[in-house]
């Protein structure tokens, strides 16, 4: 059963643990996470080396350069893990042959005196569960939340125990490996990328990683690409002008791929925005995973949907973002140039009624503030209300009396644009029906969803599509 311990407490169990030992390499915000393991004692027992190549110019020599210029990024961080682990391996196999090596690496950016630097980095450990067998990698990044540098030094320090304390102390449980993360550090860090590898993980799903961190709330969001690997925004989204397109896709019907395709199209030839610089993301909101009154996702749903978005070439983003305002937060550190949301025209009306009838004393101009940001552009697909054959736009959008002058407001300063291309041929088909028919065994849903996902979800049996009962006879 997780019991979380005092920091100091995990140290000195790593420490008294003899099977393992290791090295720190540690670069930008001090020793951290060695100081922790020298200060509570027996420090001997675990650390074979200990180093800091604060230089650029000793750090170019030992880790090589980098072609991007940077210091605190994630192909630093491998190149760490790398170098660190072939000398321990080299130098120790023969004189430590029962022993689980070792390496832990972080590479940081703390805040700085002009407060120009948030403060994040990179932190990763590979890491032997057992003597005769390779090791592992588990790799994170953080983005630190104290506004203050050795508030945040002292951050990394915990988050660094913790870490080498879950990779040895819960590798047969990744979601308690997840929460422990955040041991005595709940709001003051952030971790929004995870991946964790090697022979002991084969048996590992790295989505549902990504959906661990969005549950207990490590993040806001994180995301993997279309191969499936978890990524961070900072790999991609730097200065580009990114849609994302929020929907359920429970399964991708053909109507999601109409709204991906003619939205992404038309966001591409806006002439404020460069082409060649664009990219597209597909969001599952946590709160779409969860049955009405829980707050457990369901992971199988959530995989099924991810595995079905990647075969599909997307890359999928799951996250809590309640309002489009959070999201825009986490991506301000990326310097995204322009963010645009796709919605279903009646998902549109849904927020807006939710943000007027909740702020009808008097704080519905900053409510509409919170939700419409300069900096945001929602993009309107249009939607068919089941059962009535009325389309329904953002320019025909019934939005309360009280809210209108508002809404024309937002429609005339292109904040909310209708999508002017669309196939009507696929308004009709709507998610909750394919979904009962999938789960039912019924017929005629192929025609409703891509060649591609009909064919994984009858392969794979994903959302639950029934198999064919094989008789055997005795």
């Amino acid at each position: 059963m997780y019991q979380q311990l005092e920091t100091e407490q995990k140290a000195l169990e790593i420490n008294l643990d003899r099977k393992i030992y290791g090295t720190f390499a540690e670069i930008g915000a001090g020793q951290e996470v060695a100081r922790y393991f020298f200060q509570v004692g027996g420090a001997a027992g675990t650390i074979a080396k200990t180093m800091s190549a604060y230089d650029k110019v000793y750090s170019d020599q030992i880790y090589g350069v980098e072609d991007s210029g940077r210091y605190v990024c994630e192909p630093r961080l491998y190149k760490m893990l790398d170098h660190e682990y072939d000398l321990i391996e080299s130098r120790l196999q023969a004189e430590r042959p029962n022993t689980n090596f070792f390496v832990f690496a972080d590479t940081i950016a703390a805040i700085n005196y002009h407060r120009t630097i948030n403060g994040d980095g990179w932190l990763g450990i590979r890491f032997q569960l057992d003597p005769d067998r390779g090791p592992n990698d588990l790799v994170i990044h953080v983005s630190m939340l104290d506004n203050d540098n050795r508030l945040q030094q002292q951050a990394v320090g915990i988050l660094g125990v913790n870490l080498i304390y879950a990779c040895f102390r819960y590798p047969d449980d990744p979601e308690t490996m997840i929460i422990s993360l955040l041991d005595g550090l709940h709001g003051r860090a952030k971790i929004d990328m995870i991946r964790l590898n090697g022979p002991d993980f084969e048996h590992v799903n790295n989505k549902l990683l990504s959906l661990y961190l969005v549950k207990h709330n490590l993040t806001e969001l994180a995301m993997f690409s279309p191969e499936g690997k978890n990524v961070h925004a900072s790999e991609f989204l730097y200065k580009k002008y990114v849609m994302v397109v929020r929907s359920s896709f429970r399964p991708p019907t053909l109507t999601h791929q109409d709204m991906l395709q003619k939205s992404y199209k038309q966001f591409k030839n806006n002439p404020e925005v460069q082409t060649d610089k664009t990219f597209l993301l597909t969001e599952i909101p946590l709160e779409s995973l969860c049955k009405k009154g829980e707050k457990n996702p369901n992971e199988k749903d959530f995989l099924d949907r991810a595995t079905l978005l990647n075969a599909l070439g997307y890359t999928v983003v799951i996250s809590n973002c309640a309002d489009h305002q959070e999201m825009l937060q986490y991506f301000s550190d990326f310097k995204i140039r322009q963010l645009a949301v796709v919605l279903e025209a009646h998902k549109l009306l849904d927020l807006i009624n939710q943000k007027y009838y909740q702020n009808l004393d008097g704080r519905l101009i900053a409510a509409f503030g919170e939700l419409f940001t300069h900096e945001v552009r929602v993009y309107v697909y249009p939607s068919l209300q089941e059962g009535s054959p009325e389309l329904m736009k953002a320019e025909t959008l019934p939005v309360p009396e009280g809210v209108k002058f508002l809404y024309r407001h937002l429609l005339d300063n292109q904040q909310i644009i209708d999508i002017s291309e669309f196939d009507p041929e696929v308004l009709n088909i709507f998610t909750k029906q394919v979904y009962e028919l999938i789960q039912e065994g019924g017929t005629g849903w192929e025609t409703m969803v891509p060649q591609k996902v009909a064919k994984l979800i009858k392969e794979t049996y994903l959302f639950d599509y029934p198999s064919e009962r094989i008789e055997f006879e005795y």
